[in-house]
């Protein structure tokens, strides 16, 4: 039940129709007896400096999850950066502090390293293909990398954003092979959507998947619809598939420690 007490959080986005994060922090919520729920709340792409302003001004907002296209202008307009967004200098989860202040984190990378893990999908010494150079593209890029992956190539069509993001996960792990690639996927163990691609049935692949190894996994970052333009298309090809809601279900713990939400008790 919703009352005068219960505390809101959020998650904001453009566009927000697809998410899932409320449904999973709703979920999370009434299972423990938490009295807070999750909204879904649209700040257009080129409007989150005034929505950050509203946001501020929510007293009972005590944080909020931030996803595409916002995460990397959220991380600039924090008061402070935590954990991987101090590197990344991009954020998914923002926490307000009791003097009003927003810290913000990146939590995506490590929610997908373990979302493959706990699915059998080993990443050390595997060789990866990433799809994309945003925010989610680079929220992978450095958890791979430091998960032990041996071989990392990002694939953008804007190819400048592919070779900052190579050039800077290469120089934080030296260890891990990454270089700049096309649209041609061949010669990975698993091969990553980390792009918009697949919110609409008519979305293209982000890459050519007809260039995958048959051993590939093709593993998506979008979490609605699980079965994707690219998955569905993978499936049928023959290719074992990751969808991309694992993400989201493997951070969930993560980023309920970082907003400081109540401990769990049982009803």
């Amino acid at each position: 039940m919703i009352t005068g007490t219960t505390r809101l959080y959020s998650i904001i986005g453009d566009p927000i129709a697809h998410v899932r994060t409320p449904t999973a922090f709703n979920d999370y919520f009434a299972a423990r007896n938490i009295d807070a729920i999750c909204v879904p709340i649209l700040i257009g792409r080129d409007d989150l400096p005034r929505g950050w302003a509203g946001l501020k001004a929510i007293a009972n907002l005590d944080g909020f999850i931030v996803t595409a296209p916002h995460k990397a202008e959220a991380a600039r307009l924090c008061d402070r950066l935590e954990g991987d967004g101090v590197h990344t200098k991009v954020v998914n989860t923002v926490r307000r502090e009791a003097d009003g202040s927003y810290s913000g984190t990146l939590l995506d990378g490590r929610g997908f390293v373990r979302g493959l893990q706990s699915h059998g999908h080993e990443v050390k010494g595997r060789r990866f293909y990433l799809a994309g150079a945003g925010g989610a593209a680079t929220a992978l890029a450095f958890a791979l990398a430091h998960s032990g992956a041996a071989a990392l190539t990002i694939y953008n069509r804007t190819t400048s954003k592919a070779e900052s993001l190579a050039d800077a996960v290469a120089k934080a792990y030296p260890a891990c092979d990454v270089k700049v690639g096309t649209a041609n996927a061949a010669g990975h163990d698993i091969a990553v959507n980390a792009t918009s691609l697949g919110l609409k049935p008519t979305d293209g692949h982000a890459f050519e998947l007809a260039s995958a190894d048959p051993s590939t996994l093709i593993a998506e970052v979008v979490m609605k619809p699980d079965m994707t333009p690219l998955l569905i298309a993978a499936k049928d090809r023959g290719h074992a598939i990751h969808f991309g809601i694992h993400m989201l279900n493997s951070q969930l713990e993560l980023m309920m420690q970082f907003l400081g939400v109540s401990a769990p008790r049982p009803k």
